[in-house]
C-alpha cells in the first residue's frame, strides 16, 4: 500500500515524480501529492482520489523545484482528504512516509503541549514536527532525523525534505520496503524497484532500520546504530516501459488471460521435463532433515497455502500447520526445533506475513519463501528462496501470483515427498507429467470465458452468496468467495460443503446463489449430495464441474460452468480460472472499480 518516490534532479522534477506514482498507482491509494523545494520555500500539490486530480491540479497550478517527494496515500490515520493526503508539512520539513506510526498519540499529545499546532488527522505529521523541533534546536538535518527515528514505533518508511538545504533527501525504512537508486548528476529514491525504472536501474535496497542521506553527488547510508554501512548496488532488472492493459479493459483480466503462460514460467524453473524429476532453485537444501512444516500467510496466499497443506500432507507426509499471518505471534506458536516455516506473499513485502516470518526466525526454525518478488524482503531473508514469476500484477485482486504460487508449492510438495522417502521415481513422474499439462489446462479453461459472463448475471443482484467444495476445493470456495467480496462488494461466503448441515443451510433461500465446486472425482459424490440438500431448500445452485460432473449433477442447476477434466492434482490451479472469471464478470455488470477496488491495497505494509 501506498507508494514513495523522490528524486534529487537537475531540471524541474514534478512531471517525473507524477509519472512514478502513476507506475505504484497498482500498490492501492486514495489520495496523492508532490512536495518540492526552491526559491527558499517547500512548495506542494495534493488531491484527493485518483492520480488524474492531482495531474489537473498542477496543470493549473505548476510545481517548479529540481528536489522533490512524492506519494501515493492509503487511509489509515483519518480519511482520504486533500488536508490529510501527503507530503506534510512542519516548519522547514516535509515528509512522506508509508506504514504506521504506533505511538503518534503520545508523540502528538507531547507535540501540543509542547505548542505545535497540527493540520492532519495523521500520524505522520508527527514525524515532520518531531524533525522540525530538532533542526530549530540547532541540529542538522542528517541528526536531527537520527535523533528522531528512535523514538517511532511501527513499521515505516520515510523520506524527508529540508527547506534549508534543497541539495538532500533523507530516507529511513523500518518494517517497509525503501529502495535508492543512483544516477548521473542526480540520485532517487522509491518504494519500489518498479517506480524507479525510468530513471535508473542501478539501485541499492535499504535493510531493516537503514536510514540514507540522499545528495546529488552520492548516497550514505547508515544502519539502526548510526554506523556507516555499505548496501549492494544492483541491477533492478526493471524495464522502462509502462505496464498497460493492452486490448484488454482491465489489468484483472489481462492478468487472468496470461495464467497459461506465467505458470508455464513459473514451472520451467521448478520441472527437469528430460527425466521428469522436481528440482528446487537450491538443490542442496536438505528437506528430508524437516520434521514440521508451519505454513504463513495473509489472504489469497492464505488459501494457496491451504490447498498446499493438503498436498504435503498427502504427498510428504508430514505435519503441517497453517496460519494466518495476522494472528500467528499472537497465539504464541510452539515451533519444534528442526522445522521449516513457509512464508507464502506476492510482494514479499506484506507487513504481518514479515513479522511472522522474523518470529518464527528466532524461534529458530529454517525460512522458506514463496514469493513473486525475488528481491523483496522476505526474500532476502530466506534460507529458501522459491520464486514464482508470475511477472508484475497490477490488479488489487490477487489471480495470476495465486496460480504461479500453487504451482510452486505442488512442485515443492513432491520435492518435500522424495526427500522424505514417500515417492518413488516413478510417481514422481507421473506427477512432473501432470504439473506440465496445467497451463495447457489453464487454457482450455479460459474458452469458457463466455459463458461464465452469462453466468455472471445470476449472481450480480444478490446480496449474498455462498461457495461450497471439499478437499483442495473448499479453499476454491473461500478463494472464489474473497474475490467476489473484493471487487464487486456482494457478501459471499465459502464453506466446507460437509459444513452447510451445520448451520449455514439457515441461510439457503431462492434469493442466494450458491456456486459448488466439484470437479468428478473422489469426493464428487459427497459434495453433490450437499448440493442436493441446498437444492432441496429452494437454493440456486451454480455448479462448476468438468463434463462428467455436469452431466452426472448438473439438472436441476439454475446454471453449469464446464471445465477440462484435469487430475485432481492441479484441479485447484484451473478451477481458480471460474472463480476468478465470475467475480470480474459480476464486478463489471455492477461498474466497481475491477483493478483498484475500494478500500483495499496491492501490498499490506501495516499490521
Amino acid at each position: 500500500m501506498c507508494g514513495i518516490i523522490g528524486i534529487l534532479g537537475t531540471g524541474d522534477v514534478a512531471t517525473r515524480l507524477l509519472d512514478g506514482l502513476r507506475r505504484l498507482e497498482y500498490r492501492g491509494y486514495d489520495s496523492a501529492g508532490i512536495a518540492t523545494v526552491h526559491d527558499g520555500i517547500i512548495d506542494r500539490r495534493r488531491a484527493p482520489g485518483k492520480l488524474a486530480n492531482l495531474a489537473a491540479r498542477l496543470a493549473d497550478d505548476p510545481l517548479p523545484g529540481h528536489t522533490g517527494i512524492a506519494h501515493t496515500r492509503w487511509a489509515t490515520h483519518g480519511g482520504p482528504t486533500e488536508d490529510n493526503a501527503h507530503p506534510h508539512i512542519a516548519g522547514d520539513v516535509s515528509v512522506v512516509h508509508n506504514g504506521i506510526i504506533e505511538n503518534f498519540k503520545s508523540l502528538r499529545d507531547e507535540l501540543i503541549a509542547a505548542g505545535r499546532a497540527f493540520l492532519s488527522q495523521t500520524d505522520t505529521e508527527v514525524v515532520a514536527h518531531l524533525i522540525d523541533r530538532e533542526l530549530q534546536a540547532g541540529r542538522s538535518p542528517r541528526e536531527a532525523v537520527a535523533t528522531v527515528l528512535p523514538r517511532l514505533h511501527g513499521a515505516f518508511a520515510v523520506a524527508v525534505l529540508f527547506r534549508t538545504e534543497p541539495d538532500l533527501l533523507i530516507a529511513a525504512r523500518l518494517g517497509a520496503p525503501l529502495t535508492v537508486g543512483y544516477g548521473d548528476g542526480e540520485n532517487y529514491l522509491g518504494s519500489d524497484a518498479h517506480a524507479l525504472a525510468p530513471l535508473t536501474r542501478r539501485i541499492a535496497y535499504l535493510d531493516e532500520g537503514d536510514w540514507a542521506a540522499v545528495t546529488r553527488g552520492g548516497i550514505e547510508i547508515y544502519d539502526r546504530t548510526n554506523a556507516r554501512v555499505e548496501r549492494a548496488i544492483v541491477d533492478s532488472g526493471e524495464t522502462v516501459e509502462v505496464i498497460d492493459k493492452g486490448n484488454y479493459p482491465h489489468f484483472m483480466l489481462k492478468e487472468i488471460y496470461e495464467q497459461p503462460v506465467v505458470v508455464a514460467q513459473t514451472l520451467r524453473s521448478y520441472l527437469q521435463r528430460i527425466d521428469e524429476r522436481v528440482t528446487l532453485p537450491i538443490p542442496d537444501f536438505d528437506l528430508g532433515a524437516i520434521k514440521r512444516l508451519t505454513i504463513v500467510a495473509c489472504g489469497t496466499s492464505f488459501y494457496a497455502g491451504m490447498v498446499a497443506k493438503y498436498w504435503f500432507e498427502q504427498f510428504a507426509r508430514i505435519a503441517v500447520d497453517l496460519d494466518v499471518a495476522s494472528e500467528f505471534r499472537y497465539r504464541a506458536p510452539v515451533m519444534e526445533p528442526g522445522g521449516l516455516a513457509l512464508f507464502i506473499s506476492q510482494s514479499g513485502e506484506t507487513a504481518d506475513t514479515l513479522a511472522a516470518l522474523q518470529h518464527a526466525r528466532s524461534e529458530g526454525q529454517k525460512i522458506a519463501v514463496v514469493v513473486n518478488v525475488p528481491t523483496s524482503t522476505m526474500a532476502r531473508e530466506a534460507d529458501l528462496l522459491l520464486p514464482t514469476h508470475a511477472g508484475p500484477e497490477i490488479g488489487v485482486a490477487s489471480t495470476k501470483a495465486f496460480t504461479c504460487q500453487l504451482a510452486v508449492l505442488a512442485a515443492l510438495a513432491a520435492n518435500f515427498a522424495r526427500a522424505r522417502g514417500r515417492l518413488s521415481a516413478a510417481d514422481e513422474k507421473v506427477i512432473v507429467r501432470h504439473l506440465a499439462q496445467a497451463p495447457a489446462a489453464l487454457n482450455a479453461a479460459l474458452a469458457y470465458d463466455d459463458a461464465i459472463a452469462e453466468v455472471a448475471k445470476l449472481v450480480v443482484e444478490a446480496r449474498d452468496v455462498l461457495y461450497l467444495g471439499r478437499g483442495t476445493d473448499f479453499p476454491l470456495a473461500l478463494e472464489g468467495a474473497l474475490k467476489l467480496k473484493e471487487i464487486s462488494y456482494i457478501h459471499a461466503e465459502g464453506y466446507a460443503a460437509g459444513e452447510m448441515k451445520h448451520g449455514p443451510i439457515a441461510l439457503i433461500d431462492d434469493h442466494v446463489p450458491v456456486i459448488v465446486i466439484a470437479p468428478s472425482g473422489p469426493l464428487f459424490d459427497k459434495t453433490v449430495s450437499n448440493m442436493q440438500e441446498v437444492r432441496a431448500r429452494g437454493g440456486k445452485v451454480i455448479l462448476i464441474s468438468d463434463y462428467d460432473g455436469i452431466a452426472a449433477a448438473g439438472d436441476g442447476c439454475a446454471a453449469t460452468i464446464t471445465m477440462p477434466k484435469v487430475h485432481p492434482l492441479i484441479a485447484p490451479l484451473v478451477y481458480a480460472v471460474p472463480v476468478q472469471l465470475l467475480a470480474y464478470h459480476v464486478a463489471v455488470l455492477k461498474g466497481t472499480d475491477v483493478d483498484q477496488p475500494r478500500n483495499l491495497a496491492k501490498s499490506v505494509t501495516v499490521e
